[in-house]
């Protein structure tokens, strides 16, 4: 018997297992792949997200982002200034997965690589997980956490999240060559219909990501023209040739509402409970946001603090649910005339500032939504 069970090694679920390990509980992280392992995502945060952690992620940092560069159909480009110190990082996420885990393990953690939980249920106040393919190896535990990704198996049969999950569809690109400047991220709009494209630098080459929220699956022949179409022309822009790169097709979870992020003894986290920011694609913030509250929440739970699961999931709407909320609705405003919102919406004065503000965590949707929905509505009519 362990007294959390977190099911999958990402971002979030290696956060929480850190976190927990570090407060005295017995942990046991399960994780289908063999780490360590490519993982693709973009890598950016914000550099506020330290003052979650007790110990320092500056080790798998790989670079520091000072502005984003936004630009429509790969012209017209406006430069934002980040505010702050440092306020966006990017990381390589198999090395902050695994340094996560690596601070997990050596606070008392056992990880399990290469364990595919197939199924997660609960008898007589207790939880159980089964290894897939394996009917009798199960593992007990007081709490679990499902961290299982974009692709969780598990939460929505739990009740956990959004029964019909809404997803992007995406293509991840791993560059290897001279960046010509570090410290400017590129985010392009109207290359994609509904949808985004981002480049990010990191150490010896760029992190590059573009999807739909149409919710197209990746490998529609459509969606899968279109990233060919716009990466033949991004990656000649960077200094790179059309086909280059490591590319990989999946998708993201995309926030679609206020659902429940736990049950008696139980939470989701990460992309597995849809947080994924619906209009600038943002993931790996609310991962480590979602890890961390709910590593708190579990351990005063366990400490018998009924309430504290529940605590978790009105948290977690608050601090970022809300802000997803407006974002959703400016996200359907923006992308009914993209090329009018990219106008109004992204070449104003501020708007590129306040944007940034909110990549580096400073403020949220809701600070900017009411302003912004009414210009690009007033506009359209």
């Amino acid at each position: 018997m362990h007294d959390v069970i977190v099911v999958g090694a990402g971002a979030a679920g290696a956060a929480a297992a850190a976190q927990l390990a570090s407060c005295g509980r017995s942990v046991l992280v399960l994780d289908q792949s063999r780490f360590p392992r490519r993982k693709a995502c973009g890598g950016g945060m914000a550099a506020s997200v330290q003052s979650w952690f007790p110990f320092d992620l500056r080790p798998v940092v790989e670079a520091v982002i000072q502005r984003v560069r936004f630009t429509w159909d790969l012209a017209d480009p406006v430069l934002a200034e980040l505010p702050g110190q440092a306020p966006f990082w990017i990381v390589q996420r198999s090395r902050l997965d695994a340094y996560l885990m690596e601070l997990a393990q050596q606070a008392g953690a056992q990880f399990l690589t290469g364990s595919a939980v197939e199924r997660i249920w609960s008898d007589s106040g207790q939880w159980w997980v089964q290894l897939a393919g394996m009917p009798q190896r199960r593992f007990g535990a007081r709490s679990v956490v499902v961290a299982d990704g974009s692709a969780s198996r598990h939460a929505a049969a739990l009740g956990l999240g959004p029964r019909q999950p809404r997803f992007a569809a995406t293509v991840s690109v791993e560059l290897d060559g001279t960046v010509t400047d570090p410290s400017t991220a590129h985010f392009g709009f109207g290359l994609i219909p509904q949808g985004f494209c981002w480049a990010f630098p990191r150490q010896n080459g760029y992190s590059i990501g573009l999807g739909s929220f149409l919710g197209r699956p990746s490998d529609d022949p459509t969606f899968a023209r279109q990233a060919d179409a716009v990466l033949a022309r991004l990656l000649p822009s960077l200094g790179f040739a059309a086909g280059a790169g490591t590319r990989t097709s999946g998708q993201l979870r995309v926030w679609n509402g206020h659902e429940p992020l736990h049950g008696d003894g139980i939470v989701v986290i990460g992309d597995a409970a849809s947080l994924c920011d619906p209009f600038l694609a943002e993931g790996l913030r609310p991962a480590l946001l979602s890890g961390t509250r709910a590593a708190e929440a579990l351990d005063r739970w366990l400490g018998g603090e009924h309430g504290a699961l529940a605590g978790y999931s009105a948290g977690m709407r608050r601090d970022w649910g809300e802000s997803m909320a407006w974002g959703r609705r400016i996200a359907q405003v923006f992308y009914r005339v993209p090329k009018v919102g990219y106008q109004l919406g992204v070449k104003r004065a501020t708007a590129p500032q306040r944007i940034a503000q909110i990549l580096a965590g400073e403020m949220g949707y809701g600070d900017i939504a009411q302003r912004v929905i009414r210009r690009l509505l007033f506009q359209r009519h």
